[in-house]
């Protein structure tokens, strides 16, 4: 570790925890110690764990308070986390329909986000500080399996209003001071794309952060363009958000030659499972219990696919408790050679975010049509399909709230983006119908881009 990495690491970013009153450097501390305990010690250390935390919401959060008496629920029976096999599913439209009544009495500072979700739903929910803090030591304990740590130089890309639209003075300095260079992920165009490559070659980053899809299209940019990348120092390329493909591995570890590491979590969620060195996906387990389910909502066996279920345990401020993602996956029950003993998630299966083409042949993120849409007020659920670059269909699932006049600001938006002359359909629908294989997808693009092509060789018809 160099120096000015050390500085950051062991002073500047707690420094900037600590004012936040976030203990995630205490935390990250724990998670590496309780990382490699005995496989039987990390269980009773997790149910425990799950006892208190459900007893803390039982007494404070009026929603599970009256839960648990309905179902006759007593936290302190808790022993086994097959335990929270007696509570029902959480769902977006439960969140949606108790918002207030899943805010802890006595609640601490809380910060609002919205996500529209695998489901397309849109979703605005609550996040405390102990949350914030276990979600940072996670993803920073993942980080120092690499080898790479904060201070090192690292690029980002990435298109959340979250991180793109607060870059105000106090922000641009944390990023300066820790190295942290961002670049948007929602325009792929080939200037930008040129833009992107010199970027990374000036930065040399030890370490890139951003979607699958918007990295390999770099790395196929970079290939074309016959610019070598390989060179640069790069330690490892972080991935999350989209599932990751074959090829888009293939291609951002053979161009900038380095290992990819891939993470599966959400906003809503929270930073669920991260990629060791030896490949596994291991699940945070101190502060996470993942379940699968079938359609019926029954367990599924470990190597069965089924519905991610997510317990979150650093939540009591505004609890998730047995969340319904809307992903499918598989647990494994077998333990990882890297010597970690957190179970591993053996696979995730269509968790896809598809970009969307412009007129012009600019690449975009599909991400950059759906904050158009998921934030209005009224809208229960919504998909967008691009049927050419000529004609764009969004379909609403609307309520009373929803303000006509919006169908209006959709259009506007889609075709500032997309192109003035691209027929921005919007319509109402009753339902919207999951693809045959039962999951929701919120973007389908019928323009297609592969993870090797460049924007300026995409479908033009």
């Amino acid at each position: 570790m160099g120096f000015y990495t050390a500085l950051c690491a062991n002073f500047l970013f707690p420094l900037h925890e600590r004012l936040k009153h976030h203990d995630s450097v205490a935390l990250r501390r724990q998670l590496e110690d309780s990382q490699r305990w005995p496989a039987d010690r990390l269980a009773q250390y997790r149910i425990e764990r799950l006892r208190a935390f459900l007893g803390q919401i039982g007494r404070t959060v009026p929603y599970y308070r009256n839960l648990f008496a309905r179902e006759g629920f007593d936290p302190g029976k808790v022993d086994t986390l097959a335990s929270l096999q007696d509570l029902p599913f959480l769902t977006k439209s439960v969140i949606r329909a108790n918002v207030e009544q899943l805010k802890a009495e006595g609640h601490g500072p809380l910060s609002r986000y919205n996500t529209g979700g695998s489901s397309g739903e849109p979703l605005i929910f609550y996040i405390g500080k102990s949350r914030k803090s276990h979600d940072v030591a996670a993803k920073w304990r993942a980080t120092r399996w690499w080898g790479v740590d904060i201070g090192d130089p690292e690029l980002v890309v990435w298109g959340s209003p979250v991180e793109l639209g607060a870059q105000d003075r106090i922000r641009q300095l944390r990023d300066a001071l820790m190295r942290s260079h961002l670049l948007p992920a929602f325009e792929m165009s080939p200037a930008n794309l040129d833009r992107f490559v010199d970027t990374i070659r000036r930065v040399r980053p030890a370490m890139l952060f951003g979607y699958p899809s918007s990295l390999s299209l770099i790395a196929g940019h970079a290939r074309k363009k016959g610019i070598s990348m390989d060179g640069l120092g790069i330690k490892v390329a972080f991935v999350t958000s989209e599932r990751l493909y074959d090829e888009q591995r293939a291609i951002i570890g053979e161009v900038f030659g380095c290992p990819v590491a891939n993470g599966y979590g959400a906003r809503d969620a929270g930073f669920i499972a991260h990629e060791c060195p030896h490949g596994s996906l291991h699940i945070s387990a101190e502060d996470i219990i993942v379940e699968t389910v079938d359609a019926e909502g029954r367990p599924t066996a470990p190597g069965v696919a089924g519905e991610l279920v997510v317990t979150h345990m650093a939540t009591a401020d505004f609890p998730f408790v047995r969340y319904r993602t809307g992903d499918v996956g598989l647990l494994s029950q077998d333990l990882c050679p890297c010597g970690r003993t957190l179970p591993v998630l053996s696979e995730v299966q269509g968790r896809t975010t598809d970009f969307v083409v412009a007129h012009d042949g600019t690449i975009m993120h599909g991400l950059a049509l759906i904050y158009s849409v998921r934030d209005l007020q009224g809208v229960e659920c919504f998909k967008i399909v691009q049927q050419s670059l000529d004609r764009t269909e969004v379909q609403l699932v609307t309520n009373a709230q929803f303000d006509p006049a919006d169908e209006q600001k959709i259009a506007r938006d889609f075709r500032s983006r997309l192109g003035e002359q691209v027929e921005v359909a919007v319509s109402q629908v009753k339902e919207i119908m999951p693809e045959k294989s039962g999951k929701f997808r919120y973007v389908v693009s019928h323009v297609k881009v592969s993870a090797t092509d460049s924007p300026d060789s995409a479908v033009k018809g």
